[in-house]
C-alpha cells in the first residue's frame, strides 16, 4: 500500500513563468497531459519546467503529440531521476467505481471525485478522434473544470490503493445551454493514450533505462535472450535481478523495466507474437 507521506503522480506544467496546466508520471521518463494544455507553449522552444507534486522542478521536452485524440507526451530530461514511488500503478476502471482527481490547478481548488458512469470504445472526442473514453459524473458542480484537464483519474476504491485508469480531457456540456458545463467529464483510458504513442511500447521501454551504459544493454540483451528461450523460468531472472539491484548494479527503475521486459517477452512467447 503507498505511504500517505509519498508524494503523487500529477504534475504542474510550465515555460519560463507560464503555467500550461497538468498532467501526470506515466513512467519514470514520460509525463501524460492533454494536448489543448500545451497551448501556450512557444512554437519554437518545446521544452517544458515539469513542477512535480513534492515541489522539484526538472526539465521536459514534448516529443509526441496526437492532435485527433488531444494527448500529448513530454519527456523528462536524462539528467533527472524520478523514483519508482511516484509512479502510480496504472490499470482500467469499472463502472460503477469511484473515482478521484488528485490534481488541481491552484490550491484554492477543490479536489473532483465521483463516479465511474461508463465507458466507450468510439467517444468522439474534440479532436476529432473516436477514443476509448471514461464518463465520469462529478460530485463537486463547479460549473467549468477546464483548469483540471490533463490530471490523472484513479480509481478509488477502499479495498485496493489507488490506481490510475484515464486522464481528464473534457467537459460535458449542459443541453438547455451549451454555454454552461454539466458535472459530467471524460477521460481517455491509460490505454487509448498507450496505444496512441510508439514510445511507450515494447520496442521503446528501453529507452527508459538510466544510465543506457554498456551494462545495462548486455543485462537487457541477456534477459531477453533467456525469456525467449523455451522453458526459461522468469524466477531465476528476478532473483538475478534483485541481486544486481542489492549490488548497486542497476538502479530501481531499471528493476523494473527489466522485469516488465522479461515477463512480457515470456507472454510473447507463450501465447505468438502479439502477446495477448
Amino acid at each position: 500500500m503507498t505511504g500517505v507521506t509519498d508524494p503523487d503522480c500529477w504534475v504542474d506544467l510550465y515555460q519560463a513563468q507560464q503555467r500550461l496546466g497538468g498532467g501526470f508520471l506515466l513512467t519514470p521518463r514520460y509525463v501524460l497531459t492533454a494536448l489543448h494544455c500545451l497551448r501556450g507553449l512557444s512554437t519554437t522552444d518545446r521544452s517544458v519546467h515539469i513542477v512535480l507534486a513534492d515541489g522539484n522542478r526538472i526539465d521536459g521536452r514534448v516529443c509526441r503529440q496526437d492532435e485527433s485524440a488531444d494527448l500529448a507526451l513530454i519527456e523528462i530530461g536524462a539528467r533527472h531521476y524520478v523514483p519508482l514511488r511516484m509512479i502510480r500503478k496504472a490499470g482500467r476502471a469499472l463502472v460503477g467505481d469511484r473515482w478521484e482527481g488528485p490534481y488541481r490547478p491552484g490550491l484554492d481548488e477543490a479536489k473532483l471525485r465521483g463516479n465511474i458512469d461508463a465507458q466507450s470504445h468510439d467517444y468522439a472526442c474534440q479532436g476529432g478522434a473516436a477514443i476509448e473514453a471514461l464518463q465520469l459524473t462529478v460530485d463537486q458542480v463547479l460549473g467549468d473544470y477546464s483548469g483540471y484537464s490533463g490530471g490523472p483519474v484513479e480509481s478509488a476504491t477502499q479495498e485496493h490503493e489507488p490506481i490510475v485508469v484515464g486522464i481528464l480531457l473534457e467537459q460535458g456540456l449542459d443541453r438547455a445551454d451549451g454555454r454552461r458545463a454539466a458535472n459530467v467529464l471524460f477521460a481517455a483510458t491509460i490505454a487509448e493514450a498507450v496505444s496512441r504513442f510508439d514510445h511507450l511500447q515494447l520496442s521503446h521501454l528501453i529507452d527508459v533505462l538510466r544510465p543506457p551504459g554498456p551494462q545495462v544493454e548486455k543485462t537487457v540483451s541477456a534477459v531477453e535472450s533467456v525469456v525467449m528461450t523455451n522453458g526459461a523460468k522468469l524466477d531465476d531472472w528476478f532473483h538475478r535481478l534483485k541481486e544486481w539491484a542489492e549490488a548497486g548494479v542497476l538502479d530501481p527503475s531499471q528493476i523494473a523495466e527489466l522485469k516488465f521486459i522479461a515477463a512480457r517477452r515470456a507472454i510473447e512467447n507463450d501465447f505468438g507474437g502479439g502477446g495477448g
